[in-house]
């Protein structure tokens, strides 16, 4: 296939892209800058929603990754960053894609599991509501955007992401080296849910996505195995072999990340992949501890086909 990519220089575009390629598809990156525009990549502006490509070549799937790091204090400025690089891109891109001579027959595009905000220990399928607030209002807002390609009769998967394990960055890579220090701890009281995914188990679930032609609406991209906050401190302490002692207060977590600690540190989802369970979908990491033991070798390998 020909695959348009968005995001390609993230943490989880590069990997995919490379995986595509080792894989045998063509890829084709949107790129935000016209000095980086080539034959194999398209500039788009996404503030002004304009291409540099004359439709002259077909794409067969679209997967869309780009948009603003959440992390961070939340200012108003951060908030409207992480919303406007979401909703008004994705509008654009869909629209764009709409109104191709030839539309790509699939578009992949990204979500987040902040669409089911703060709901303790409830388990959270596909099929549950959204939750209240800034994460859940952005994600629905992001995910109805793609509504232009799915009018036009593009098969549309909204991948709603976890927490996504790689050493090379992101929450684990942050969080190693206090813990080999022997200064990890549990957040706040350790009882909120986490649910999370190895990169290369959601590189899968992006193929898996692509490939599978009944396959539409959202997709919990997730392990079959959300832990608690304390049960990922107990079980990253064991398998570097460090005692896990301390505890940020949850007072302190607001204290130096504002609203972003409150609804992102502090808060619980315990989402679960019921679709990619009922299709039958394997995880290669489904275990968290085998799955830290493994990234933590730090010995990449290309996801099985």
């Amino acid at each position: 296939m020909t695959i348009l990519v968005s995001g390609g220089s993230g943490l989880i575009g590069r990997r995919l892209i490379s995986c595509l390629e080792q894989w045998g598809h063509r890829v084709l990156r949107l790129v935000r800058s016209r000095d980086l525009a080539s034959d194999r990549a398209v500039y788009w502006s996404t503030s002004e929603g304009g291409f540099d490509w004359d439709d002259s070549g077909s794409i067969d799937a679209v997967v869309h990754l780009a948009g603003e790091s959440i992390l961070g204090r939340w200012t108003e400025a951060k908030k409207a960053r992480i919303r406007d690089s979401r909703v008004g891109p994705t509008g654009n891109l869909c629209a764009f894609l709409a109104g191709m001579a030839s539309p790509p027959s699939v578009l992949v595009c990204a979500s987040a599991t902040g669409f089911y905000g703060n709901r303790g220990d409830e388990p959270l399928g596909e099929a549950s509501p959204p939750g209240e607030g800034f994460l859940p209002r952005v994600s629905r807002q992001w995910e109805a955007a793609t509504e232009p390609a799915r009018d036009a009769g593009i098969r549309v998967v909204n991948l709603r992401i976890g927490m996504v394990l790689t050493p090379e960055g992101g929450a684990l890579a942050a969080m190693r080296t206090p813990f080999r220090l022997g200064l990890g701890g549990k957040v706040g009281d350790g009882r909120q849910y986490m649910s999370w995914i190895t990169r290369d188990d959601l590189v899968s679930v992006i193929r898996y996505a692509l490939e599978s032609d009944g396959l539409a609406g959202p997709l919990n991209a997730v392990s079959p195995q959300p832990v608690t906050n304390a049960e990922f401190t107990r079980t990253l302490g064991r398998v570097l072999h460090r005692p896990t002692p301390f505890t940020v207060p949850a007072f302190a977590v607001r204290l130096l990340f504002g609203q972003m600690g409150s609804d992102l540190l502090l808060a619980s989802a315990r989402v679960e992949p019921d679709r990619l369970r009922e299709a039958g979908f394997r995880f290669a990491h489904a275990d968290l501890e085998a799955a830290l033991n493994d990234l933590l070798q730090a010995k990449p390998s290309i996801p099985a086909r």
